[in-house]
């Protein structure tokens, strides 16, 4: 599916660059569309007359359609040009946010959420191929950077800028707000991405011969665990914030930003150790969350330990994600592509489960249980990891 970039012209290889900071704005705006509703989550069903958690559902739904996806595109985009793939799929994450921006009623926010699960899902089965065609071999690491540094950018603020500005001109208004950049950047797609023509489909089959292996069964298992625990949490944490915690926009902003902002720590120590020691770090990651959400529920009354916990948590948000990459990237390196678009599925079912099972407790017991389950799904990750041995494959 990888072309040689050696195919390119020498003024497209040198535009590229171009190309790969379009992708990273895309990447920006996905995240920003995905999870900025979960800092609104609050004003979303109060303006719509909805329960946090059914509101908390219809946002997740993203989640459902982007597992599709993600399976879906790998099959059929194989003999379709990369250029307008990546094009279309643009054009419904606008069409999304109008929908998010109009909505007036949950069905109608539903919808507009599955269009960006469909972009979603589909964005990131096909991204790390495009970003290999783009640059020459040699600076494929650093195109991915600097592609990942979007998603960064968008975990560390989309969340407290959703909240104050929401704050200020209401949840739709931040929707609103969110459309003509992403008009841009559909414009800049299609200006800075050369004609990417296909070269080979890929086989659902290889799909399933890959979930054969039972190292990298046990591996999706523990990815699916890892991240429906973390978002059985993070999707209610506003809820929790204003009830528990008893901050105001203003308070719950910073602690948005807090989170986000020590996600950069995340990513920095996700690329440093994850290459030498990543067992380890699949360990730590679940079994440090599970610590930081019973944590919250006995000292979340507290500010100040409530700012220091989601600075832990946020840190080992972002380098959960890495830690995974990285360990495909070592064990499944022959099969890159499938693996990538498994775990793409896997890890988005699971923020689709774990949101569905926290919005459930919510509505049915209460956070206090919302957050014991995220931690007993985190638990059940770290027993799935275990040694890590059966994570590795075998010579």
């Amino acid at each position: 599916m990888v072309a040689s970039t050696s195919s390119l012209t020498t003024s497209t290889q040198a535009s590229a660059w171009g190309a790969v900071l379009s992708m990273s704005l895309c990447v920006a705006l996905l995240i920003a569309a995905e999870f900025m509703p979960v800092s609104l989550l609050t004003p979303i069903a109060e303006g719509l007359g909805a329960r946090a958690g059914q509101v908390g559902q219809a946002i997740s739904v993203s989640g459902f359609f982007a597992v599709a996806a993600s399976l879906v595109t790998i099959t059929l985009a194989g003999r379709l040009n990369r250029k307008w793939v990546l094009a279309a799929l643009t054009a419904l994450m606008l069409l999304s946010l109008i929908g998010v921006a109009m909505a007036p009623n949950l069905t109608i926010l539903m919808l507009a959420r599955a269009l960006l699960g469909v972009c979603i899902g589909g964005f990131w089965a096909l991204a790390t191929a495009v970003i290999m065609r783009l640059v020459p071999q040699d600076r494929v690491s650093k195109a991915l950077a600097v592609m990942y540094t979007g998603q960064a950018v968008a975990a560390a603020f989309a969340a407290p800028i959703g909240s104050y500005l929401g704050g200020i001109i209401g949840w739709r208004g931040v929707f609103w707000l969110l459309t003509p950049i992403v008009a841009l950047n559909l414009v800049w797609l299609l200006v800075a991405l050369p004609s990417l023509p296909a070269d080979e489909r890929q086989s659902f089959r290889a799909l399933l011969v890959l979930l054969k292996r039972p190292y990298f069964a046990r591996g999706i298992a523990a990815v699916i665990f890892t991240f429906a625990g973390a978002f059985a949490m993070f999707t209610y944490l506003r809820p929790f914030l204003e009830n528990v915690t008893a901050v105001d926009v203003n308070m719950l902003s910073g602690l948005f930003l807090v989170l986000g902002c020590a996600g950069f720590l995340g990513t920095w120590a996700g690329g440093k150790f994850a290459n030498g020691h990543v067992i380890r770090v699949l360990q730590i990651i679940p079994v440090t969350m599970a610590l930081v959400t019973l944590g919250l529920l006995g000292f979340g009354r507290l500010v100040a330990v409530t700012a220091v916990l989601l600075a832990i948590w946020g840190a080992m948000n972002t380098a959960m994600s890495i830690g995974w990459m990285a360990w495909i990237s070592q064990n499944v390196d022959d099969a890159p592509e499938a693996a990538g678009s498994l775990i793409v599925a896997a890890i988005q079912a699971a923020i689709l489960a774990g949101a569905a099972l926290g919005g459930t407790l919510l509505d049915h017991i209460g956070i206090g249980a919302t957050f014991i389950g995220s931690a007993v799904l985190s638990g059940i990750a770290f027993l799935l990891v275990g040694s890590g041995q059966r994570l590795l494959k075998t010579a």
